[in-house]
């Protein structure tokens, strides 16, 4: 399996030909949809969700699961677009997928919260994590966990104490585009610090 980092907050999974992309949004370089069979989205959110990108894709069988609030938008995708609900597990791009969470990060509480469903993607070294923007900690052992590290929605010290809580394995830095060079160092320092499991920053295209 190949999993693949790009700008911001989207993975690319390739796994026995299957390829499975979560977030493609408005940040992230457009060939991380490049052949896609099945693509998640936490939350409607532009930078976890390019809908024009999605409109030009000409891919056929293409699958789009997100949660019921965000499968409104998608009507008029070319592609079948299936509504999921935490608690919910299905397969996409041959891989098994359960969905986690609900409820996006409070920004503002003058700001109304929307959806934001997490997803664990089942790999050959174990459960992989990617929670959209919020910290819900899944009732499951996860070994590799996305964490986000800059939003404003976030402050460090959060990031640090949800990797604490879900103990996984390794942890990989998710949401990280807003930070200038010195915020990125400063944050990889502490979480490789303070986090408690072994945590790196992958740049824009690098694969694990």
């Amino acid at each position: 399996m190949r999993v693949t980092k790009f700008t911001h907050a989207c993975l690319r999974i390739e796994h026995d030909g299957g390829v499975l992309v979560i977030d493609p949004g408005v940040f992230s370089e457009p060939e991380a949809l490049d052949g896609a069979d099945a693509v998640l989205i936490t939350h409607e959110h532009m930078d976890h969700l390019d809908i024009e990108a999605l409109r030009a894709l000409k891919q056929p069988e293409l699958t789009v699961h997100t949660h019921a609030d965000v499968e409104a938008q998608l009507a008029d995708l070319d592609a079948d677009v299936y509504a999921v609900a935490p608690g919910d597990t299905f397969v996409a791009a041959g891989m098994t997928v359960r969905a986690h969470g609900g409820r996006h990060a409070i920004i503002h509480p003058d700001i109304p919260r929307i959806v934001n469903v997490g997803f664990v993607i089942d790999t050959p070294d174990g459960a992989l994590y990617h929670p959209g923007d919020a910290f819900h900690v899944p009732d499951e052992p996860i070994a590799t966990l996305f964490v986000p590290v800059s939003a404003p929605w976030l402050k460090l010290a959060e990031a640090i104490d949800f990797t604490r809580e879900v103990a996984p394995e390794r942890a990989f830095a998710l949401h990280d585009s807003l930070l200038v060079e010195a915020g990125q160092q400063m944050v990889t320092g502490h979480m490789t610090r303070l986090s408690g499991t072994r945590y790196a920053r992958l740049e824009p295209g690098e694969s694990i």
